[in-house]
């Protein structure tokens, strides 16, 4: 066994690759004596909102929210359908019905692992004119097939809301995850591409109207202090984690371009070999959230890297529509997760974060490499 496990993420490692200006922010934010929604967060939205290319940023408390407020700025609620897929995180499903709506489940592309746009297709056929809003998942930081989505949503009069929470950066045709739909809305979970040392989400768009429903939210629909012209929330970015958030915010390309030599590292080793390695779409930038392979005996796979101090992880060792408390009631498209129920038992999630040492990323393929001679 090597003297040290590699984990399959590691949060603490992004806090102490910035430590001292990280530290220094927080001090910073003390100092200030002021800790909710003030300079530290109007400032991270600005910065966050420039790095994707929108108009507008506005800071929530975590990224189950931003999904919640997004869709009530949209004008989602009771007795509308919001197309989404079920291989996902359970927030994106939960939050469609706790803004009151109904979620719509569609399946996957099996080597994109995001909506598939013929069964969306079919879907919003089937159930025409009542899909409200889509919200296409970039899953582990793969663009979903948004020009053809963007299309779909036209053609039956649907807005988008981009649940981006796992690809903070990525691209496709040249042009940033967040910028196709009507908003987007990311998480910054500590184990994210851009993560708090705590919760913390944000969302982005380019449409004032929206920018302002938003704000108007995610604090007790106030437009003004204590006046109330819309039910709205306590959902607010805290200063100490904007602070933070601005320090990583200036790190993260960098830190996503080591995630694609990692990857890299991780095709050669598995290439030609039993495993495979995540698919790669033309014109798109994947930022690795996560690097999912495919495996046909899944189990023995983990346990031998697991002997050689390699942890892996399943996202998500269930679809939603096969969890307890969604399981039979929730609605499917046409395809009924075939493609989802068929790659579920063979995925499994390799060592990934911004931090790993080359000497971590050897013992890793190497290990990709022996299994692949060894099967």
């Amino acid at each position: 066994m090597p003297d040290q496990n590699i984990p399959q993420t590691d949060p603490k490692a992004g806090y102490l690759a910035h430590k001292g200006e990280i530290d220094r922010a927080i001090q910073r934010c003390l100092d200030s004596g002021w800790y909710i929604l003030g300079q530290e967060v109007a400032a991270f939205e600005r910065e966050f909102a420039a790095y994707i290319g929108a108009r507008h940023g506005i800071g929530v408390a975590n990224g189950t929210d931003a999904l919640v407020l997004g869709l009530r700025a949209l004008g989602v609620g009771a007795g509308d359908l919001v197309a989404t897929v079920s291989h996902t995180a359970v927030a994106t499903v939960a939050a469609i019905e706790l803004a009151g709506a109904t979620p719509l489940l569609i399946d996957i592309d099996p080597d994109r692992f995001t909506i598939d746009p013929a069964d969306l297709d079919a879907a919003l056929r089937r159930h025409a004119g009542q899909v409200k809003a889509i919200i296409p998942v970039h899953l582990y930081g793969q663009p979903a097939d948004m020009p053809a989505i963007v299309a779909l949503a036209r053609q039956h009069g649907a807005r988008i809301m981009e649940d981006c929470s796992q690809a903070h950066g990525a691209a496709l045709d040249g042009r940033k995850l967040g910028l196709w739909g009507d908003l987007a809305a990311y998480s910054l979970y500590p184990t994210k591409n851009l993560g708090a040392l705590g919760d913390g989400g944000v969302l982005t768009t380019d449409d004032d109207g929206l920018n302002q429903r938003l704000r108007m939210l995610r604090e007790y629909g106030w437009r003004e202090r204590y006046i109330s012209d819309s039910a709205g929330a306590n959902s607010r970015l805290d200063e100490l984690q904007a602070a933070i958030l601005r320090v990583k915010l200036a790190h993260l390309e960098a830190e996503n371009a080591r995630r694609h030599q990692i990857a890299e590292a991780y095709d050669r080793a598995l290439d030609n070999g039993p495993i495979k390695a995540p698919g790669r779409v033309a014109k798109a930038s994947h930022v690795f959230h996560q690097y999912v392979v495919k495996t046909p005996n899944r189990d023995r796979f983990r346990a031998r890297l697991k002997e050689r101090g390699i942890a892996t992880a399943l996202h998500y060792p269930m679809a939603v529509h096969q969890q307890p408390a969604y399981r039979g009631r929730i609605a499917l498209a046409p395809a009924a997760m075939k493609n989802t129920e068929a790659v579920l038992p063979h995925i499994v999630s390799l060592p990934m974060f911004g931090q790993m040492a080359d000497g971590q990323v050897e013992r890793v393929a190497a290990a990709l490499k022996d299994y692949a001679r060894a099967n």
